[in-house]
C-alpha cells in the first residue's frame, strides 16, 4: 500500500465532501474474511493474548478462592456496616451491568436506525455486553447471603416461595430486568453469528471444529430463503432489543429512586442511570477494541472512523451525566429538605469529598479533552481517556450507594464505610472473569460481522470514490 490507514483518513477528513472509509486498505469480500477468520485459523494466537490470558486466569483464580472463603465464612467478611448495609456488592453490580449498554445500544438502536459504522465494532460489543452482566450477576448472588439455597430466588412452586414476600420490591425487579436483558442479548449475539459461523465451518481445517462449528451455526445453508429469515428475526430481535437500553438500567435506577433515603429519592435517577451507563459503555467498548484491532490486525475493519464516533457519543452522554452532577445539588436545595441539602454537601465536601472529586474529574473533566480532534483520532489517548471514564463511573456508582447510607436519620448509627481485602479483591477477580471469557471470544468466534461488513462494501466504495 502507498499510504498508511491514518493518512487515508487524514486526506478524506480535510474535505468536507466525503467521509473517510469504513474499510480500509481497499479489502474486498474475500480479505474481510480471510482477516477475520485467521484469527482462529493461526495455529497459535500473538504473543499479547497469552499475556492477558495468564494475567486473566491469575485474577479468576483469586476470585474463586474468595468466593469460597466467603462462602465458609460469611457475608461478614465483607466491609458492609450499620447503615451501610449495602457496600461494594451492589456498586460492583450496578458498575457491571452499565458497562453492558453499549453493546445493546450500537447492536439494536443504530441497527434499526441504518448506522452503517456500527458494523465492525457490533459483535465485540454485543459479547462484551454478555460478559459485564455475567459479571453483575455473581454479585448480588452471592449477596444474599446463604449460597446454597440461592434457588430460592427462583419462582419455584414450593413452599420456598416466600422468598418473595413483595412483589413491589425493586430488588425483585432486578430478577426479571437483568434477566430478560440477558437472554434477549445472547439471543440476538448469537443470531447475528450465525452466518460468520458458517464461514468458519466451511474454512475448518480438522474434523472437530467442522463439527463443532457446523453445530453452532444450525446448518446454515446460505439460501436466500435462510437469508430472508435470518433478516426479519434479526429485525424483531432489535426491536425487542431496543426498549432493554432504557428499561434495565431505568429499573436498577429504581432500587435507589422508589426509597426514602436522602440522596436517592429522586426522579433523575432513570433518565441519568441510562446516560451515564451508555457513557461508561462505550468507554468500555474502545479499551477493548483498541487492542484487540493492535493484536489481530483489525486496523483495516476497525478504523479511526469507528473509534471516533464513539468519542463523539461519550463527549454527548458525558455532558449529559455533568449536568446531571450539577442540578442535584439545586434541586437538594429547591426541595427544602434539610437532610437532601445536607447529603449533597457532604458528597462534596464531606468524608467521601476524595471520591466524589475523582468521579466528578474522571466523568466530567477528562472526557471535554475529546472535543479536541487530534484526541479523538489518537488511540493510545483515547484508551487512557476511556479508563479514566470507567474509574469515575465506579465512584459515581460508590459515591450514589456509600454517601447516602453511611449518615442516615439517627446521629448514633453513622459509620465509615471502609473495604475489606475481600471486597478489593473480589472486584478485580471480575475484571479476571470478564477478560477471560472476551478473550476466549476473540480466539474461537468471529470478533468482526463479516456478513455485515460485506454489506455496506459496496455503498463504501461508492461514497468514497
Amino acid at each position: 500500500m502507498a499510504t498508511t490507514i491514518d493518512e487515508v483518513y487524514d486526506n478524506t477528513w480535510d474535505d468536507p465532501r466525503k467521509r473517510s472509509p469504513l474499510v480500509t486498505g481497499g479489502l474486498d469480500y474475500g480479505q474481510v474474511t480471510s482477516t477475520v477468520t485467521a484469527i482462529a485459523e493461526v495455529p497459535a494466537p500473538p504473543r499479547a493474548w497469552y499475556i492477558l490470558m495468564a494475567i486473566s486466569l491469575c485474577l479468576l483464580g483469586m476470585l474463586g478462592i474468595l468466593l469460597l472463603h466467603l462462602i465458609m465464612s460469611g457475608v461478614g467478611v465483607w466491609g458492609n456496616n450499620n447503615p451501610t448495609f449495602w457496600g461494594w456488592p451492589i456498586v460492583n453490580f450496578v458498575f457491571w451491568v452499565g458497562i453492558g449498554h453499549a453493546g445493546t445500544l450500537i447492536s439494536a438502536i443504530l441497527f434499526l436506525f441504518r448506522q452503517n459504522w456500527r458494523t465492525s465494532i457490533n459483535r465485540a460489543a454485543e459479547a462484551m455486553t454478555i460478559f459485564a452482566v455475567v459479571c453483575a450477576g455473581l454479585f448480588p448472588g452471592v449477596h444474599i447471603g446463604r449460597v446454597w439455597v440461592a434457588y430460592w430466588l427462583f419462582p419455584i412452586p414450593t413452599e420456598h416461595l416466600a422468598m418473595w414476600p413483595n412483589f413491589r420490591s425493586p430488588l425483585l425487579w432486578d430478577v426479571f430486568a437483568v434477566g430478560t436483558y440477558a437472554t434477549v442479548s445472547t439471543l440476538f449475539w448469537y443470531m447475528g453469528m450465525l452466518p460468520d459461523l458458517a464461514t468458519f465451518r466451511d474454512r475448518a481445517k480438522t474434523k472437530w471444529k467442522r463439527m463443532i462449528y457446523g453445530i453452532l451455526c444450525l446448518g446454515w445453508t446460505g439460501s436466500a430463503r435462510a437469508w430472508h429469515r435470518y433478516e426479519m428475526a434479526y429485525t424483531i430481535l432489535a426491536a425487542l432489543a431496543t426498549p432493554l437500553v432504557l428499561s434495565v438500567h431505568t429499573i436498577v435506577s429504581f432500587d435507589f429512586a422508589v426509597s426514602q433515603v436522602p440522596g436517592w429519592h429522586t426522579t433523575i435517577f432513570p433518565p441519568y442511570f441510562v446516560a451515564g451507563a451508555i457513557f461508561s459503555g462505550f468507554a468500555m467498548v474502545i479499551t477493548l477494541l483498541v487492542p484487540v484491532r493492535s493484536m489481530f490486525n483489525l486496523q483495516h475493519l476497525i478504523t479511526i472512523r469507528h473509534l471516533e464516533n464513539m468519542c463523539k457519543i461519550i463527549i454527548a452522554t458525558g455532558l449529559m451525566v455533568g449536568f446531571a452532577y450539577t442540578i442535584e445539588f439545586f434541586i437538594a436545595w429547591y426541595s427544602g429538605v434539610k437532610t437532601e441539602t445536607q447529603t449533597f454537601v457532604m458528597r462534596a465536601f464531606g468524608p467521601y469529598y476524595w471520591a466524589y472529586w475523582t468521579m466528578f474529574t474522571c466523568n466530567v473533566f477528562i472526557p471535554q479533552l475529546f472535543w479536541f480532534k487530534a484526541i479523538r483520532r489518537s488511540p493510545v489517548a483515547m484508551v487512557i481517556i476511556s479508563i479514566f471514564v470507567n474509574i469515575g463511573m465506579w465512584f459515581e456508582r460508590f459515591v450514589i450507594t456509600v454517601t447516602s447510607l453511611c449518615r442516615d436519620y439517627l446521629p448514633s448509627s453513622w459509620w465509615y464505610f471502609r473495604p475489606t481485602y475481600v471486597d478489593i479483591g473480589m472486584f478485580i477477580g471480575s475484571f479476571g472473569l470478564f477478560m477471560t471469557l472476551f478473550l476466549l471470544f476473540c480466539r474461537f468466534l468471529p470478533v468482526v460481522a463479516m456478513a455485515e461488513v460485506k454489506s455496506i462494501l459496496p455503498h463504501d466504495e461508492e461514497d468514497h470514490h
